[in-house]
């Protein structure tokens, strides 16, 4: 990752306001920023939640609350609890996540 242009801030993550996804079940809310070409989010996951596609974006993901499962399209599951990271690469790894009880992560894309 480079990143350029972009000049030191601070977020007031409570002042972002929130984006709505509905999953295949479940949905969604994604606080957003973005910096040039960086996305940064905080999402929180309702209990139940499926994600409905398969993403081949590259993330890093850091898991503030709660225990997400990531699948990845060959049916390796991987679990990550609070305190908890992964990274993936652009375009390999199609994956997708689901949580039964919700989880709150720290995404960088």
């Amino acid at each position: 990752m480079v990143i350029n242009n972009v000049p030191f801030a601070t977020v007031e993550w409570q002042e972002v306001k929130k984006e709505r996804h509905d999953g295949e079940s479940g949905y969604a809310e994604w606080r957003v920023k973005t910096f040039g070409d960086i996305r940064v989010r905080i999402v929180e996951y309702s209990p139940g939640y499926k994600a409905d596609h398969w993403c081949s974006k590259g993330h890093i993901v850091y898991c503030l609350e709660g225990e997400m499962t990531t699948e990845l399209n060959d049916g390796k599951q991987f679990i990550v609890r609070e305190g908890m990271s992964y990274q993936v690469e652009d375009k390999s790894y199609p994956h997708r996540s689901s949580t039964e009880k919700g989880a709150t992560l720290f995404i960088v894309d």
